[in-house]
């Protein structure tokens, strides 16, 4: 399909869009191609598609079920016993509602970890977006439960799925995988070029037990473990040190802060993106999952990580707007090898148009600045655009009532409402 769209901002400038199928094929002023369809921009800038790093999309079905507890109680009194009882139409459900989220805020490309995964990987290719769909593995050093895992991880890895979508390695964390999985996985992923996705160093708890049960922090096992690499993106990592930042940096880790499901589960807030961003490492933005952020608005978690960094640093000119905004497009399109993250021809036509018609980009000085701390929130998105296909036009997704509707529904019977 050719799309045209006119009179639209691209940063600070007026500028037209020409989209012909997957790609962005033009920009510029004054472009009169022959389109499919005509979408007027006046009024409304631009952007790139937003990329959520790190979430866990079912756990819509669990948004604020076992709030204001600490993480190791939430996960073994409110969030495994229940996922225990999930089927493979709760994820569907619950994964069709994070998606429609996420296109109704911008997110236009997802790096998720969660189980059920045939279930997943239907819920989103139905809804259009471009996902790193992670099949989460844990074993609880059971060797039983490991070998388990890695038979559905090999039939997962066989379905097949469209472009948009990549197969990635998803072990939980060193507290639920043992060490003989996590060099499996490893080999696995290198055997593939596979992404693996994994938690680490989230809390003052988990450091203290790899320590006592290993010998080592989490970044020295990793390391001992032969598991550092360019292929490993890390979720958290707020507990680790200089030694261990310049660890990463040399093997080509990459790091996604989650800021809103570390200060509401209480796991801390000094995430040392100066430091890491200084050893060159790419860090990416996520929402984490609905249990643990209660949304999955990912301009909402980049303002506060740019709002959290100045605080605890005292320093107003740490994590500026456009820097915040690149760790949600480029360092995302980067991490997870998409050639998106920028409204360049050439580049996959994956964009949101935001309305500027509201009090928060009036005046519009500065769009990054207005886009990040003024709107904070999803809400300004108009239409989103992935791979070409319009998901969203005028804040309206097709089915959405369904989806409400349907996730609603699993939801109470889940827990029996």
């Amino acid at each position: 399909m050719r799309i045209l769209i006119k009179n639209i901002q691209i940063g600070q400038q007026p500028a037209d869009i020409f989209i012909d199928g997957q790609f962005i094929k033009k920009t510029g002023e004054g472009l009169c191609d022959d389109a499919d369809k005509v979408i007027d921009g006046t009024g409304k800038a631009a952007v790139p598609g937003f990329f959520n790093m790190h979430t866990h999309s079912a756990m819509t079905l669990f948004r604020g079920f076992g709030d204001d507890m600490p993480l190791e109680r939430w996960l073994n009194e409110k969030i495994w016993p229940y996922e225990r009882k999930l089927t493979e139409e709760d994820v569907y459900h619950g994964t069709r509602l994070a998606c429609l989220e996420m296109i109704k805020t911008g997110t236009t490309c997802f790096n998720d970890m969660y189980m059920t995964y045939p279930a997943v990987l239907r819920a989103v290719e139905e809804m259009g977006l471009r996902a790193a769909l992670g099949a989460t593995i844990f074993d609880y050093f059971q060797p039983e439960v490991a070998e388990q895992f890695k038979r559905a991880t090999e039939k997962n890895f066989a379905i097949p799925r469209s472009g948009r979508i990549s197969f990635a390695l998803a072990p939980h964390a060193i507290y639920t995988v043992s060490g003989d999985t996590l060099q499996w996985v490893r080999d696995f992923a290198a055997a593939h070029r596979l992404l693996i996705h994994l938690h680490l160093a989230e809390t003052q708890t988990e450091y203290q037990h790899a320590v006592k049960d290993f010998g080592l922090s989490p970044v020295r096992y990793l390391h001992k473990l032969k598991l550092l690499s360019p292929q490993l993106v890390l979720a958290h990592c707020l507990y680790v040190d200089e030694e261990e930042i310049q660890l990463l940096a040399d093997h080509g880790v990459k790091v996604v802060h989650n800021p809103n499901s570390n200060l509401k589960l209480g796991s801390g807030h000094r995430f040392k993106y100066s430091e890491m961003k200084a050893a060159g490492i790419t860090i990416g933005i996520g929402t984490d999952g609905c249990g643990s952020s209660n949304n999955l608005d990912i301009l909402e978690a980049a303002k506060i990580a740019a709002l959290l960094q100045k605080g605890w640093r005292c320093d107003p000119t740490v994590m500026p707007a456009g820097e915040t905004l690149q760790c949600i497009t480029e360092n995302g399109a980067s991490i997870l090898q998409v050639n998106a993250g920028e409204i360049a021809p050439g580049a996959l036509a994956d964009l949101c148009l935001v309305d500027l018609q509201s009090p928060a980009f009036t005046p519009n000085f500065h769009f990054a600045s207005n886009l990040l701390y003024s709107a904070s929130h999803g809400g300004c998105v108009d239409t989103v655009l992935c791979d070409g296909r319009i998901l969203m036009e005028n804040r309206r997704v097709p089915g959405e009532k369904d989806i409400l509707e349907n996730a609603a529904r699993t939801a109470r019977k889940l827990f029996e409402l």
